[in-house]
């Protein structure tokens, strides 16, 4: 009997793979998103087990990434740093981070073999609890933990229990790599059953002189409100509990020094006490962190310092943030924003420079927002977010995306001129480009299902490749 389960196990597997690259061929032929979920889904409806047979086969382990923002840019730029570090990756580059999308990666690169290779994966975090034990993961990176699609995770407290309860469950043993200036991501270290690598800022000079009045962490698991002494970006920063004495710890992988440039920041990287110049070409305190957690899951792994800062100075960008195109002789960036955290990072980094000085150009901007299921449906989140930042600084705004009038209501409470309001994706691009300035930028900043809409628009009249190609289909 125990035989002829093996052999029906191994037939199931079989039948669920060839189903599963079936449907991925079948996916790109029509067009339906390049086989980023299907395929994962199809075969792991017949093999339910399928998750922790793919990702076992990468014999160098994996690293799974969560939190609520930053995740697909830490996967692209780690990647990046074990591929320069000799080390092959499997990774679902592609952003879709649920057990599908996950299967679908692994499927996408099982031609490739997996001898040697490392699993880098982004994990959603409200389902990263029931497949941890399939993941098996050698370090788990926490990144952060901000209000985001409430009609489906619920509040973030609720998220960081269930993180807690996970881990300590969890008898791995995996290397936490957690974000010291997030109260609701340090904590977890009171559960951590192996080692723990922290990552923060340090730099007071960039620091702001409170939390968001959006802020996600203002009470402490004791009760009291937390303290801060500097806060960086939304209620990340050196904070502290009065009540309980708990306490934002020292980081071991720390930014100091930090200055935005044009198109980029400058700062010194401290890897485990060795200090590093850095420059990213990523604008904004966000991509810092995300570098950051980049720089340190590579020294839980062991990577080489030297290794760690060249790759995330050549980095490009991940799909949609701040990724950059020409197109009709204009230049385009994508900055992705799907929650008012999110958002609040892309405002600043967008009007920054601005506020410094008024020789700077102003803005020229297409924004759309949308309320699909992987947006959210609640649309509310756009009056947290501080559109009030763009008064004054914005040329042309045009305005688009299912939810268009919501968003062109909400700019224009904020203050801000909006110039055009077309629900249609293609045509709001055709009018921010009929109306961009030869020689000047538009920058467009959508929520994630119009961002996926917006680029197949951009990469196909630019030459981009599609945002789910391999890194060998491009």
């Amino acid at each position: 009997m125990v035989v002829l389960g093996t052999i029906a196990g191994r037939l199931r597997t079989g039948v669920a793979l060839l189903a599963g690259l079936v449907a991925a061929q079948a996916s790109r032929r029509l067009g339906r998103g390049g086989g980023t979920a299907l395929p994962g889904l199809v075969a792991a409806t017949i093999a339910p087990d399928i998750t922790a047979q793919l990702v076992g086969r990468a014999d160098a382990g994996s690293v799974v990434v969560t939190g609520t923002n930053g995740k697909t840019t830490t996967v692209h730029l780690l990647a990046g740093i074990a591929r320069a570090s000799g080390i092959d990756v499997i990774a679902n580059r592609s952003g879709s981070n649920l057990e599908r999308g996950i299967v679908s990666a692994f499927l996408a690169e099982r031609g490739n073999g997996a001898r040697g290779r490392l699993g880098v994966i982004e994990v959603d975090e409200a389902a990263l609890p029931p497949l941890l034990p399939a993941l098996a993961p050698r370090a788990i990176v926490f990144l952060n933990l901000f209000r985001d699609q409430l009609d489906r995770y619920g509040e973030v407290d609720s998220v960081a229990e269930g993180w807690e309860r996970m881990l300590i469950a969890d008898g791995s043993g995996a290397t936490l790599v957690l974000n010291a200036d997030d109260p609701s991501i340090a904590p977890l270290a009171d559960a951590a059953r192996g080692e723990v690598v922290t990552f923060g800022i340090e730099d007071d000079g960039i620091a702001r002189d409170g939390p968001d009045h959006a802020s996600d962490a203002r009470f402490c698991r004791c009760g009291a409100p937390f303290r801060y002494d500097a806060v960086f970006v939304a209620h990340a920063g050196r904070w502290r509990c009065d009540g309980c004495g708990r306490a934002r710890p020292v980081p071991l992988v720390s930014a100091h020094e930090i200055e935005q440039i044009e198109d980029g920041s400058r700062f010194v990287l401290d890897l485990g006490g060795r200090r590093l110049p850095m420059e990213l070409p990523l604008q904004g305190l966000y991509p810092i962190y995300n570098a950051l957690g980049a720089a340190a899951s590579a020294y839980a792994l062991g990577l080489p310092p030297s290794v760690v800062a060249d790759s995330l100075a050549s980095a490009g960008p991940a799909f949609g943030r701040q990724e950059r195109f020409r197109l009709r002789d204009r230049e385009l960036r994508l900055w992705l924003a799907k929650n008012p955290a999110g958002m609040n990072a892309v405002l600043r980094a967008l009007t920054a420079a601005r506020d410094r000085s008024e020789d700077e150009p102003k803005l020229h901007l297409l924004a759309a927002l949308n309320d699909g299921i992987q947006d959210g449906r609640d649309v509310s989140w756009i009056y947290d977010a501080d559109f009030e930042l763009l008064a004054g600084h914005a040329a042309s705004v045009v305005v688009s995306g299912d939810r268009a009038d919501d968003l062109a209501l909400r700019l224009r409470l904020a203050g801000v001129r909006v110039d055009y309001v077309q629900p249609h994706r293609a045509s709001a691009l055709d009018e921010a480009l009929r109306r961009l300035p030869a020689g000047e930028r538009l920058e467009v900043i959508p929520t994630y299902t119009a961002m996926l809409q917006l680029r197949e628009f951009i990469a196909a009249g630019s030459g981009a490749a599609p945002y789910w190609a391999t890194e060998r289909e491009r």
